[in-house]
C-alpha cells in the first residue's frame, strides 16, 4: 500500500526527535520500492524521507546505513560530491523507514542531463571516476558482495536462465543477451567499487555542479559498466562521449574497451529484471509495462539491429534447403523433354543407382562422388603397347573387338580411392594407380566368366592387373 507524503512527515516526527514539519512535498524515487517526501520544518531545513513498500526494499535501506557509515570522513573529504547522512531510524513491523538529511540540489532526466552545458557531462565523468577508484577495503569490510569477471559473468547467466522460465522474453532477446554473455572475451575487465544503482534519479545537480549522489543501497565490487547503463540508454552519444572523456581521463585505471558494450547488455537486460521484479511482487501494472518496453526492445533490434554488445556477431540460422528437382525428386518434371547425356557424368552415392540396380545408401553413411571421365581409344592404345613392351599382360581383349550395335566398351581412368580401413594392404608395392577399368554400359552383355546369378545391368572388372 502507497504511502501519502503527508504519512510519511508523521513518520518521520517518530524517526528524529523534535523535528516539526511544516511543509511536505512527493520526491522522486523508485515506485516499485519505496515511498518518498521531502519535508521543511520550523527551522528551515529539509529533510528528505524513504519509506520501503516490502522486506527486501527495507533490508537495502539498512545495507546502506551500513555502506554510509563505513563512509568516514577520510573518505567523504576525497570525494567531489557530498554523500546523505541518516539521520534517523524508525521500524514499523518488517519494514525500517529512514530519514536522511537534505542535501542541496535537484533531480533532472537524461534528456536535461545531456542538453545541459558540457560541465555538467565532465561533472558526472568525474563522479563516476571517484565511485570506481575507491578502495576496494570499503566494501570488504562492510561485508558487502564482491565479484570476479566470470563470477560475475555467471551471475548473469543465472538471472537469465530465471527470467527465460517466465516465458514472457522475447526469443530475441534471450538468442542476443546469451550469446553475448558467452562470449568471454566480453568479460575481461579488472573489477572495482561499483555504486550499483546509479541513475538521473540518484544524481543531484545544481547548476552546473554534481552536487551530490544518493542510493547507496547495491554498493560492491563488480563490472564498472553496469553504472554506465543508465547513459547508453539515453541514446544521446555526445553526452555519452562527453562523460566517458571525462570518466577516462579521471580514473587511475584504464577503463576497459569494451565498456560501453556491457553497459549497452546491462541497459536492455535491467528490463528482464524489472519483469522478474513485477512478477516476484505480483504487481500486474509493472509486469505490463515491462512486457511493453521488452517487446519494443525486440521490435527495434529486429529492424535496426540494436546497439552493439558482442564482440563476436551474432551467428545467423541458416536459411532452409531449397526442395529438389529433376531425376532425384521424382524424374523430369512435366512439358519437360529430357537432355542429352553430358560428356562428364557424375554418379551420387546417396541417390539409388539407375545405372547398377544397386539399393540406395543410407544419407547417414555419406561417401564421396565418383566422377567418370572417358578416355581417348588412341589414349588407351598407347598404353596398351607400353604394357606389352613392358612385358604386362594387357587388362583388355583385342582393342578392335566388337560388340553388338550400341553396347561398346569404353575405358575410363578411376581415381584411386584412399585407404578407408578396410584392411587393404597398400604398402604391398602393388602399384594400382594406373589399373584400367573395362566398363559395360548399361544394357551390355556382361563377359561370359562372370557368375550366372549376376544380373546387374553394369559391371565393373579389372581383367588383367599384375605387379611391375
Amino acid at each position: 500500500m502507497r504511502r501519502k507524503p503527508i504519512e510519511l512527515a508523521a513518520v518521520a516526527t517518530a524517526a528524529v526527535p523534535g523535528l516539526t514539519p511544516t511543509a511536505v512535498s512527493s520526491a522522486p524515487d523508485d515506485p516499485a520500492d519505496f515511498d518518498s517526501a521531502l519535508l521543511l520544518d520550523s527551522e528551515g531545513k529539509r529533510w528528505r524521507v524513504r519509506s520501503p513498500r516490502h522486506p527486501e526494499a527495507s533490508a537495502r535501506l539498512e545495507t546502506e546505513f551500513l555502506v554510509l557509515r563505513a563512509f568516514v570522513p577520510a573518505i567523504r573529504a576525497e570525494l567531489p560530491f557530498l554523500m546523505p547522512t541518516v539521520a534517523g531510524t524508525v521500524r514499523q513491523g518488517e519494514l525500517s523507514t529512514f530519514v536522511y538529511s537534505h542535501l542541496a540540489g535537484s533531480t533532472r532526466s537524461v534528456e536535461e542531463l545531456g542538453a545541459a552545458s558540457p560541465a555538467v557531462a565532465r561533472e558526472i565523468g568525474a563522479a563516476l571516476a571517484a565511485i570506481h577508484d575507491l578502495p576496494h577495503s570499503l566494501v570488504s569490510n562492510a561485508d558487502l558482495p564482491s565479484y570476479t569477471p566470470n563470477e560475475f559473468r555467471q551471475r548473469r547467466l543465472n538471472e537469465l536462465d530465471q527470467a527465460a522460465t517466465t516465458g514472457k522474453i522475447p526469443p530475441l532477446l534471450l538468442r542476443r543477451w546469451e550469446h553475448a554473455l558467452e562470449d568471454v572475451s566480453l568479460w575481461r575487465f579488472n573489477p572495482c567499487v561499483v555504486h550499483g544503482d546509479l541513475h538521473e534519479d540518484n544524481l543531484l545537480v545544481d547548476g552546473d555542479r554534481v552536487t551530490a549522489v544518493t542510493g547507496w543501497t547495491d554498493l560492491r565490487i563488480g563490472d564498472p559498466a553496469d553504472d554506465m547503463a543508465w547513459l547508453v540508454a539515453s541514446n544521446d552519444q555526445d553526452f555519452v562521449d562527453a562523460v566517458l572523456a571525462q570518466y577516462t581521463s579521471a580514473r587511475r585505471d584504464v577503463p576497459d574497451s569494451h565498456l560501453l558494450r556491457r553497459a549497452a547488455l546491462s541497459a536492455e537486460f535491467a528490463l528482464a529484471q524489472y519483469l522478474v521484479k513485477g512478477l516476484a511482487a505480483g504487481n500486474q501494472d509493472m509486469i505490463n509495462e515491462a512486457e511493453s518496453m521488452l517487446m519494443a526492445l525486440a521490435e527495434d533490434v529486429a529492424e535496426h539491429g540494436g546497439q552493439p554488445i558482442s564482440v563476436e556477431p551474432l551467428p545467423q540460422p541458416s536459411p532452409a534447403p531449397a526442395p529438389a528437382s529433376g531425376p532425384a525428386s521424382g524424374g523430369v518434371p512435366q512439358g519437360t523433354e529430357p537432355g542429352p547425356v553430358p560428356a562428364v557424368s557424375k554418379v551420387s552415392l546417396l541417390a539409388p543407382d539407375s545405372v547398377s540396380g544397386l539399393p540406395a545408401v543410407p544419407s547417414s553413411t555419406a561417401m564421396p562422388a565418383v566422377q567418370v571421365t572417358p578416355i581417348p581409344l588412341e589414349a588407351v592404345q598407347e598404353v596398351r603397347a607400353a604394357d606389352d613392351t613392358a612385358g604386362r599382360t594387357d587388362i583388355m581383349a583385342d582393342a578392335d573387338r566388337t560388340e553388338p550395335a550400341g553396347n561398346k566398351v569404353s575405358s575410363v581412368s578411376v581415381t584411386a580411392i584412399p585407404d578407408d580401413g578396410s584392411g587393404a594392404d597398400v604398402s604391398s608395392g602393388e602399384d594400382t594407380s594406373t589399373q584400367s577399368i573395362a566398363v559395360i554400359q548399361a544394357g551390355a552383355t556382361a563377359p561370359a566368366d562372370l557368375p550366372a546369378d549376376d544380373t546387374s545391368t553394369t559391371a565393373l572388372r579389372v581383367v588383367g592387373t599384375q605387379p611391375r
